[in-house]
């Protein structure tokens, strides 16, 4: 059985972005020269998560809408975590869109069904961040 293991580096400029890191992990599919196995990618951030889904902009759009309604960033008063820092929020908005995927490869190829997409989800940005993936099969 092969392995293969890379970090992806993001400059995130915003402290929320969506970013479609597809080919990023494709391309990283066909370095590892893997055709039948596992891929696993997964935030390196604990404010930060990897998701699948549509890449479509109002689905994004909706997404931070959601997020920020269910754990807005202000007042930075109403977390108990928030004193030195002032992310708490984006601690929950990871915890509420996962940290990490798992994707079948068959054929060199991502398993996925129709529309998936792997993102990036940043929560706390406004500096270089990064993902791990981890390949493991034939």
């Amino acid at each position: 059985m092969k392995s293969y293991r890379k970090e992806l580096w993001f400059d995130i400029t915003h402290r929320r972005e969506f970013i479609n890191i597809t080919p990023d992990i494709q391309k990283c599919l066909d370095e590892s020269s893997i055709k039948e196995g596992i891929l696993l990618c997964n935030a390196m951030h604990i404010t930060a998560s990897v998701f699948i889904n549509d890449d479509e902009s109002g689905l994004h759009h909706d997404f931070e809408t959601w997020l920020e309604g269910l754990a807005p960033e202000k007042p930075y008063s109403r977390y108990h975590h928030n004193g030195y820092e002032d992310n708490a929020d984006a601690h929950l908005k990871r915890t509420i869109m996962g940290r990490e995927v798992v994707v079948a490869v068959t054929g060199g190829q991502l398993d996925f069904g129709p529309w998936e997409q792997i993102f990036y989800g940043e929560f706390d940005g406004k500096r270089r961040k990064r993902v791990l993936v981890k390949i493991i099969g034939e």
